[in-house]
Order: structure tokens, then C-alpha cells, then sequence
């Protein structure tokens, strides 16, 4: 990612100003208030030159976490994810990022979300996008990967 995303001005408190290669656009972009310390500690992607600038791993848990995710930019908020979900108008829905994380982007796939998630736990990998998958398109999404 940071072959698309460049910070281009930093402007003080924590706020950064990116340029997208691809699509000449600049867009601000602020870190999460709760991922100040994270995004200070440059030690987790040292090894990774064309990280995105954002990107930080926790080194409790191992997850990645995008430091700006709040206010990041679009190309992000639909690149950055394991299953693109899509209504039935074909209208993003939500995302699934990292392993298992749902990011609703309507109420009803929220709702849906709540009354699937138990019968999800214990499940991991393919066999857990494969029963979401399921739920999912029985109830009139379709599920991009």
C-alpha cells in the first residue's frame, strides 16, 4: 500500500494528508485516538518497506490494526478486506476484515450479524467464511472474496 498511498504533508496532531498514485486524489487522514501509542511505535513493520504508512501490528496479540481506520481513505475502506459484502442491489453492505471481523455498513446486515455470530464461534478459515457465506447469501447478499 505504500506504493499508492504517500503521506504528502504531515499536519500536526496526528492528522497526515495522503496522495493516492492511482487516482491523483489527496485525502485527510487522522489516527485513531485509541491507536496513538500503536502508530508511534514503528518497531512491528520495520521489516515491511512498502507497508502502508498506517499499518501496525500489536505485539501482544499479533493483529493488525490500521492506525487511521476511522477516517481512512475509500480505496482502503473496500481493499483493505476478506469478503466484500454486497446487497442485493449490489450496494456494499459490510466487509469482512483480518480473520473474522464484520463491519457492517447498514443496520440490517448489523441485525443479521448479531443473530448469526454465535452459531459462527468455534469456526475458523475457510470453514468459517463458508457458513457465513451461506447465511449470507441465503438472506439475499452476495459475498465477493
Amino acid at each position: 500500500m505504500r506504493d499508492v498511498h504517500r503521506v504528502i504533508e504531515e499536519r500536526g496532531d496526528y492528522t497526515f494528508v495522503v496522495h493516492n498514485h492511482y487516482t491523483g486524489d489527496a485525502e485527510e487522514v487522522r489516527v485513531d485516538p485509541n491507536r496513538i501509542a500503536l502508530f508511534e511505535d514503528r518497531s512491528s513493520i520495520e521489516g515491511l518497506p512498502n507497508a502502508c504508512p498506517f499499518l501496525r501490528f500489536d505485539g501482544e496479540t499479533g493483529k493488525a490494526w490500521c492506525t487511521v481506520h476511522l477516517t481512512r481513505p475509500d480505496l482502503c475502506r473496500e481493499y483493505c478486506c476478506r469478503l466484500l459484502i454486497l446487497d442485493s442491489q449490489g450496494k456494499l453492505a459490510g466487509r469482512v476484515t483480518y480473520q473474522t471481523a464484520l463491519i457492517p455498513d447498514t443496520d440490517e446486515l448489523g441485525q443479521l450479524w448479531e443473530r448469526v455470530q454465535p452459531t459462527l464461534d468455534g469456526l475458523c478459515g475457510m470453514e468459517w467464511d463458508d457458513a457465513f457465506i451461506t447465511i449470507l447469501t441465503a438472506a439475499g447478499y452476495r459475498v465477493r472474496r
